[in-house]
Order: structure tokens, then C-alpha cells, then sequence
């Protein structure tokens, strides 16, 4: 799921991969919501927001949307680069610190989140952690898929989608219509594990507020675990040595 790349890689685990962290972004999703009014899986919108205050000339204002695209941009460039680093280092898994590093966030703010907010916390500024946090995943999940899955934002989903579904009515050839159709699925796994996510996010936070993001970060330890015992499995099954890269 996390650990295999170019050739070895298959259908299953960008699946795998999107339904696990599809449902973490929409737990973070809602909870930036009704926690911080805030939208933090995707910056679309900011841009529109900012420019509004920009000209209304309201620049204190607008420099906290601005903050916002730069907060999902800087995790993005954080988790290519770390996978990067630990790329030419030839490190057994180059994404783990990428994941680690989303999970310390989302623990720090499941744990203080709400003490942060009682302390006079801006909410803004907290809103910028969930951003980064999101910024990471969906670079480390586009660069593990070789860009098949995105999980954080559902706008060039749906995009994807409708072009997929109206290439049904084209591709006859039985080669071309099951890749297709393992497309469509994927996609419709990541928007159904996304609106469960939001959904089930909105009942929690009733009564575990910032809490909730504990759930997340520990669906993203399930996530790594998964993924080592079945590598490990999968070795020991083809009598690989433990060591060895796949």
C-alpha cells in the first residue's frame, strides 16, 4: 500500500491506499469545519477569498486565507522532500517520515486542540496545522500512486469521474472498458470513504469535539501497521529475505 512503487505496484493498493486515508481526510475535513470554520483539506476556495480582501483593502484579513494556501503548499513540499531524502538513501520506507509526521500533528491536535481554542488560541492560526497536515497527505498519496489517487479534495475527482463515465458509452474492447471501469471504481471508493469520513466526523465531534482527531491518527497507525505485517508476510510466504527491498 505505502511501500511499493513504479512496476510493483498494483490496482489494490492505490485501493487500499485511498479508502484508509480518504476517510481520514474527511474526518479532518468536518472537524476544521465545525471546530475552526475552516476548510482545511483543500485551498481552491482561498483564492477567491483572498483576492476579495485584497480588494477591499481589508490586508490583515487576507493574509490569514493567504497563510492557508501557504500552510498546504509548505506540507506538500515537506513530505516530496522527505521522501526524497530518505529516496536516495535508499531507505526501506521513504514515506514513513511523511506519515509520522501527520500523525504527530493530528495527535497534538486531538490531545490540546480544545485547550487551545479555551486558551484564546486564534483559530486561524490553528487552522493552518490541519492544512499542512492535509498538504503532506496528499502529496505523499499522489507520489505513492504515481498521481492515480488524491484523497484530500473531491473537485478533479468528480472531473475525473464524469469524463470516465461518459467514455462507457465509447470503449467497447474488453482490455479498455476493465481499466476503465477499475478507474471508476477507485474513484467512487475514495468519494464513499471521503463523505463517510465527513459524516461520521460530524456525529463524533458532538461529543469528542477535537478528540475525534485522535480516531484519525489512529487509522493512520492501523494504515502503517497493515502495511508492515503484510510486507512481512508477503517475505515470508515467498521466502524473501527480511532485509531485502520488493
Amino acid at each position: 500500500m505505502f511501500r511499493h512503487r513504479g512496476k510493483s505496484r498494483t490496482p489494490r493498493h492505490n485501493f487500499r491506499l485511498a479508502i484508509f486515508l480518504s476517510f481520514v481526510a474527511g474526518l479532518v475535513n468536518v472537524c476544521g469545519v465545525l471546530a475552526l470554520g475552516v476548510l482545511t483539506t483543500n485551498i481552491t476556495g482561498y483564492f477567491a477569498y483572498f483576492a476579495e480582501e485584497v480588494t477591499k483593502k481589508a490586508d490583515a484579513y487576507g493574509a490569514y486565507f493567504l497563510l492557508y494556501i501557504i500552510s498546504f503548499l509548505a506540507g506538500s513540499f515537506v513530505s516530496s522532500f522527505l521522501t526524497e531524502y530518505f529516496l536516495i538513501r535508499e531507505s526501506k520506507a521513504p514515506h514513513s517520515a511523511s506519515i509520522f509526521l501527520e500523525i504527530l500533528i493530528l495527535l497534538t491536535l486531538g490531545l490540546f486542540g480544545d485547550y487551545f481554542l479555551g486558551c484564546g488560541f486564534d483559530h486561524r492560526l490553528l487552522a493552518n496545522f490541519l492544512l499542512f497536515a492535509m498538504g503532506l497527505q496528499n502529496s505523499l498519496v499522489s507520489k505513492i500512486s504515481n498521481s492515480t489517487v488524491r484523497t484530500t479534495h473531491l473537485t478533479g475527482l468528480f472531473t475525473d469521474l464524469g469524463i470516465e463515465l461518459s467514455q462507457l458509452f465509447f470503449y467497447k474492447e474488453d482490455g479498455e472498458r476493465e481499466k476503465l471501469l477499475r478507474s471508476i471504481s477507485l474513484r467512487l471508493a475514495i468519494i464513499a470513504f471521503f463523505f463517510s469520513g465527513c459524516v461520521s466526523g460530524g456525529y463524533l465531534f458532538l461529543s469528542l469535539k477535537f478528540k475525534m482527531l485522535l480516531i484519525a491518527a489512529f487509522i493512520m497507525i492501523v494504515a502503517l501497521a497493515y502495511d508492515t505485517i503484510l510486507l512481512r508476510y508477503y517475505k515470508i510466504k515467498n521466502n524473501i529475505r527480511p532485509n531485502s527491498q520488493l
